[in-house]
Protein backbone atom coordinates (compact mmCIF):
# COMPACT_ATOMS: atom_id res chain seq x y z
CA UNK A 1 0.00 0.00 0.00
CA UNK A 2 1.27 3.51 -0.87
CA UNK A 3 -0.32 6.70 0.70
CA UNK A 4 0.79 9.78 -1.13
CA UNK A 5 0.19 12.58 2.10
CA UNK A 6 -1.13 15.83 1.87
CA UNK A 7 1.86 18.54 1.20
CA UNK A 8 -0.33 21.46 3.60
CA UNK A 9 -0.82 18.93 6.80
CA UNK A 10 -0.52 20.78 9.48
CA UNK A 11 1.80 19.00 12.21
CA UNK A 12 0.50 21.10 15.31
CA UNK A 13 -2.74 19.61 14.93
CA UNK A 14 -1.24 15.91 15.41
CA UNK A 15 1.04 16.64 17.60
CA UNK A 16 -1.09 18.66 20.03
CA UNK A 17 -3.29 15.51 19.93
CA UNK A 18 -0.44 13.40 21.00
CA UNK A 19 0.21 12.54 24.94
CA UNK A 20 4.08 14.23 24.44
CA UNK A 21 4.50 16.53 22.19
CA UNK A 22 7.76 16.69 19.73
CA UNK A 23 10.35 18.88 21.35
CA UNK A 24 13.74 18.06 20.92
CA UNK A 25 15.12 15.85 17.87
CA UNK A 26 18.29 13.50 18.61
CA UNK A 27 20.08 13.05 15.38
CA UNK A 28 22.63 9.70 15.68
CA UNK A 29 25.56 10.19 13.17
CA UNK A 30 26.91 13.59 12.25
CA UNK A 31 27.70 12.19 8.35
CA UNK A 32 26.23 13.12 4.99
CA UNK A 33 22.77 12.77 5.88
CA UNK A 34 22.83 13.27 9.61
CA UNK A 35 24.26 16.98 8.75
CA UNK A 36 21.71 17.38 6.37
CA UNK A 37 18.57 15.69 8.82
CA UNK A 38 19.77 17.93 11.70
CA UNK A 39 20.15 21.13 9.54
CA UNK A 40 16.56 20.54 8.61
CA UNK A 41 15.27 19.51 12.06
CA UNK A 42 16.98 22.89 13.36
CA UNK A 43 15.52 25.01 10.52
CA UNK A 44 11.97 23.52 11.28
CA UNK A 45 11.80 24.43 14.65
CA UNK A 46 13.06 21.96 17.18
CA UNK A 47 15.86 21.96 19.55
CA UNK A 48 18.04 19.60 17.74
CA UNK A 49 21.05 17.01 19.17
CA UNK A 50 23.38 15.91 16.73
CA UNK A 51 25.59 12.99 18.06
CA UNK A 52 28.67 11.25 16.83
CA UNK A 53 31.92 9.58 18.63
CA UNK A 54 33.85 12.16 16.09
CA UNK A 55 33.74 15.83 17.35
CA UNK A 56 35.95 16.61 14.71
CA UNK A 57 32.92 15.19 12.64
CA UNK A 58 31.15 17.13 14.71
CA UNK A 59 32.84 20.51 14.26
CA UNK A 60 32.64 19.84 10.51
CA UNK A 61 28.96 19.24 10.49
CA UNK A 62 27.73 22.20 12.65
CA UNK A 63 30.16 24.30 9.79
CA UNK A 64 28.44 22.57 7.31
CA UNK A 65 24.96 23.40 8.62
CA UNK A 66 25.90 26.88 9.50
CA UNK A 67 27.24 27.68 6.19
CA UNK A 68 24.09 26.37 4.85
CA UNK A 69 21.72 28.68 6.48
CA UNK A 70 23.92 31.42 5.70
CA UNK A 71 23.34 30.21 1.81
CA UNK A 72 19.63 30.72 2.45
CA UNK A 73 19.94 33.74 3.68
CA UNK A 74 22.35 34.79 0.58
CA UNK A 75 19.53 34.14 -1.89
CA UNK A 76 16.92 35.52 0.27
CA UNK A 77 14.90 32.45 1.09
CA UNK A 78 15.55 32.65 5.11
CA UNK A 79 16.15 36.28 7.34
CA UNK A 80 19.15 36.54 9.12
CA UNK A 81 17.04 36.26 12.34
CA UNK A 82 15.38 33.07 11.18
CA UNK A 83 19.04 31.67 10.71
CA UNK A 84 20.74 32.93 13.81
CA UNK A 85 17.50 31.13 15.62
CA UNK A 86 17.71 27.40 13.75
CA UNK A 87 22.04 27.68 14.68
CA UNK A 88 20.67 28.17 18.06
CA UNK A 89 18.53 25.03 18.37
CA UNK A 90 21.51 22.81 17.61
CA UNK A 91 23.95 21.16 19.80
CA UNK A 92 26.57 18.74 19.15
CA UNK A 93 27.84 16.02 21.08
CA UNK A 94 29.50 13.47 21.32
CA UNK A 95 27.77 11.99 24.55
CA UNK A 96 25.70 9.42 23.82
CA UNK A 97 22.95 9.54 27.02
CA UNK A 98 22.91 13.56 26.32
CA UNK A 99 21.39 13.21 23.18
CA UNK A 100 19.45 10.25 23.87
CA UNK A 101 17.90 11.08 27.02
CA UNK A 102 16.73 14.38 26.25
CA UNK A 103 14.69 13.60 23.14
CA UNK A 104 10.70 12.97 22.20
CA UNK A 105 11.96 12.13 18.92
CA UNK A 106 15.19 9.89 17.77
CA UNK A 107 16.88 9.53 13.66
CA UNK A 108 19.44 7.27 13.29
CA UNK A 109 21.92 8.18 10.10
CA UNK A 110 24.58 5.77 11.10
CA UNK A 111 26.23 3.53 8.33
CA UNK A 112 24.25 1.08 6.60
CA UNK A 113 25.38 -1.99 8.57
CA UNK A 114 23.09 -3.79 10.52
CA UNK A 115 24.60 -4.73 13.70
CA UNK A 116 25.78 -1.25 13.76
CA UNK A 117 22.27 0.40 14.18
CA UNK A 118 20.63 -2.55 16.30
CA UNK A 119 23.31 -1.91 19.06
CA UNK A 120 22.54 1.71 18.53
CA UNK A 121 19.00 1.07 19.30
CA UNK A 122 19.59 -1.63 22.01
CA UNK A 123 21.85 0.80 23.33
CA UNK A 124 18.91 3.80 22.74
CA UNK A 125 16.06 1.69 24.06
CA UNK A 126 17.29 1.44 27.92
CA UNK A 127 18.16 4.74 28.28
CA UNK A 128 15.38 7.23 26.28
CA UNK A 129 11.99 8.11 27.97
CA UNK A 130 9.58 5.82 27.16
CA UNK A 131 7.52 7.97 24.85
CA UNK A 132 10.35 8.49 22.36
CA UNK A 133 9.94 7.18 18.81
CA UNK A 134 13.29 5.78 17.12
CA UNK A 135 13.51 6.53 13.57
CA UNK A 136 15.60 5.01 11.07
CA UNK A 137 17.20 6.37 8.07
CA UNK A 138 17.55 3.34 6.03
CA UNK A 139 17.26 2.87 2.75
CA UNK A 140 17.16 -0.81 2.52
CA UNK A 141 17.43 -2.83 5.85
CA UNK A 142 14.39 -3.79 8.08
CA UNK A 143 13.00 -1.75 10.18
CA UNK A 144 10.83 -4.58 11.96
CA UNK A 145 14.28 -6.14 12.71
CA UNK A 146 15.37 -3.21 14.12
CA UNK A 147 12.71 -3.22 16.04
CA UNK A 148 13.00 -6.39 17.83
CA UNK A 149 16.23 -4.69 19.06
CA UNK A 150 13.91 -2.60 21.45
CA UNK A 151 10.83 -2.90 24.09
CA UNK A 152 9.30 -0.64 22.14
CA UNK A 153 8.51 -2.24 18.22
CA UNK A 154 5.48 0.01 18.18
CA UNK A 155 7.38 3.22 18.21
CA UNK A 156 10.14 2.02 15.64
CA UNK A 157 10.02 3.16 11.85
CA UNK A 158 11.47 3.77 9.03
CA UNK A 159 12.13 7.98 7.71
CA UNK A 160 13.94 7.75 4.74
CA UNK A 161 15.82 10.42 3.81
CA UNK A 162 17.36 11.70 0.69
CA UNK A 163 20.49 13.47 0.09
CA UNK A 164 21.16 16.48 -0.25
CA UNK A 165 18.41 16.68 2.61
CA UNK A 166 18.03 20.20 2.41
CA UNK A 167 17.12 20.37 -1.26
CA UNK A 168 15.41 16.95 -1.67
CA UNK A 169 11.84 17.13 -1.05
CA UNK A 170 10.96 13.33 -0.30
CA UNK A 171 10.92 11.49 2.83
CA UNK A 172 9.65 7.86 2.96
CA UNK A 173 8.03 6.86 5.69
CA UNK A 174 8.10 2.66 6.21
CA UNK A 175 5.79 0.85 8.58
CA UNK A 176 7.58 -1.98 10.02
CA UNK A 177 5.21 -4.97 11.52
CA UNK A 178 4.04 -3.51 14.70
CA UNK A 179 4.67 0.27 13.75
CA UNK A 180 1.77 1.51 15.31
CA UNK A 181 -0.57 4.28 13.95
CA UNK A 182 0.57 7.35 16.12
CA UNK A 183 4.10 6.57 15.51
CA UNK A 184 2.95 6.82 11.84
CA UNK A 185 0.85 10.34 12.54
CA UNK A 186 3.70 11.90 14.35
CA UNK A 187 6.27 10.75 11.64
CA UNK A 188 3.79 12.62 9.24
CA UNK A 189 3.56 15.38 11.61
CA UNK A 190 7.69 15.48 11.64
CA UNK A 191 8.40 15.18 8.02
CA UNK A 192 5.34 18.07 7.19
CA UNK A 193 7.17 20.49 10.34
CA UNK A 194 10.80 20.23 7.76
CA UNK A 195 8.30 20.76 5.05
CA UNK A 196 9.13 17.42 3.36
CA UNK A 197 6.57 15.81 1.00
CA UNK A 198 5.87 11.73 2.54
CA UNK A 199 4.95 8.92 1.20
CA UNK A 200 3.86 6.04 3.41
CA UNK A 201 4.77 2.38 2.63
CA UNK A 202 4.92 -1.40 4.26
CA UNK A 203 8.25 -2.54 4.93
CA UNK A 204 9.07 -4.24 1.51
CA UNK A 205 13.09 -4.96 0.25
CA UNK A 206 14.06 -1.47 -1.72
CA UNK A 207 10.63 0.19 -0.62
CA UNK A 208 9.50 2.57 -3.53
CA UNK A 209 12.47 4.74 -4.74
CA UNK A 210 15.36 1.78 -4.71
CA UNK A 211 13.06 -0.39 -6.25
CA UNK A 212 12.20 1.74 -9.24
CA UNK A 213 15.85 3.00 -9.54
CA UNK A 214 16.70 -0.68 -9.55
CA UNK A 215 14.00 -0.95 -12.58
CA UNK A 216 15.82 1.87 -14.80
CA UNK A 217 19.56 0.56 -13.89
CA UNK A 218 18.17 -2.84 -15.26
CA UNK A 219 16.77 -1.58 -18.51
CA UNK A 220 19.72 0.63 -19.06
CA UNK A 221 21.91 -2.81 -19.39
CA UNK A 222 19.47 -4.75 -21.76
CA UNK A 223 19.58 -1.53 -23.55
CA UNK A 224 23.24 -1.59 -23.53
CA UNK A 225 23.07 -5.62 -24.53
CA UNK A 226 20.66 -4.98 -26.98
CA UNK A 227 22.37 -2.82 -29.05
CA UNK A 228 20.01 0.18 -28.58
CA UNK A 229 23.17 2.96 -28.08
CA UNK A 230 26.43 3.11 -26.78
CA UNK A 231 26.97 3.21 -22.64
CA UNK A 232 27.96 6.64 -23.19
CA UNK A 233 24.39 8.06 -24.75
CA UNK A 234 22.38 5.83 -22.80
CA UNK A 235 24.35 7.27 -19.68
CA UNK A 236 23.70 10.73 -21.67
CA UNK A 237 19.84 9.89 -22.08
Amino acid sequence: MIKFENRNLKPNLIEESMSHPINTIAVLGAGTMGQGIAYTSCLAGYRTKLFDIDAAMLKKAKDYISNTLQKAVAKSLLTQDDAAKSIARLETTTDFSNAVTTADFLIEAVPEKMELKLDLFRRADTIAQPHVIFATNTSSLSVTEMAGATKRASQVIGMHFFNPVPVMKLIEIIRGLETSDETIQATQAVAAAMKKESVVINESPGFITTRINAMIGNEAFYMLQEGVASAEEIDKG
